[in-house]
């Protein structure tokens, strides 16, 4: 069957099984690599990518649930390699192996779009599942604090720069 799909921004149509998971159609199919297969349970959140906005495990979502929908992988997070995320984790030096990173780096976005100031609690209960083998955890937590910190910084810095102090600039 044909599916449609918007993939980093750009649509795409496929024609694969409905069954089969959208893991393996963005590597299989749409040659997009850094999503990571791990386990194929849902269990370790190697292939973690954003669907319609939210953290999902793409080995356990069907293709035929995908379709129309809007996903992010981590090729889409940024190609600049500017999202404060992908900063985070380079300033920090967090990836060991990087295995898995991808899928700790979109579980990570995803929180941070739903909760700009994440206690350490928040980070634990959202980062819950994303198994690193290297254990890296405590570099991932340090790096999803200082993202929340750089995410901040540029909305200040952004907000300053459309003000220039005399009204001008505000709606």
């Amino acid at each position: 069957m044909s599916y449609k799909l918007t993939v980093n921004g750009k649509s795409a149509t496929v024609d694969v099984p409905e069954d089969m998971p959208l893991l393996w159609v963005l590597r299989d199919v749409l040659n997009l690599r850094g999503t990571k297969y791990g386990c194929g349970i849902g269990q370790c959140g190697a292939c973690t990518v954003h669907f319609g906005g939210r953290a999902v495990r793409s080995c356990q979502t069907p293709v035929a649930a995908a379709d129309g929908a809007q996903i992010t992988t981590i090729e889409g997070l940024s190609a600049e390699g500017t999202h404060p995320v992908q900063l985070a984790w380079a300033e920090l030096d967090v990836p060991q192996c990087g295995y898995c990173q991808a899928g700790q780096m979109m579980s990570a976005a995803a929180l941070l779009a739903k909760n700009t100031k994440p206690s350490d609690q928040d980070i634990d209960a959202a980062m819950n599942g994303n198994i690193c083998r290297c254990g890296t955890y405590i570099r991932i937590r340090q790096a999803i604090h200082k993202a929340a910190t750089l995410a901040a910084n540029h909305t200040a810095h952004a907000a300053r720069a459309g003000h220039s102090g005399n009204g001008a600039g505000r709606s």
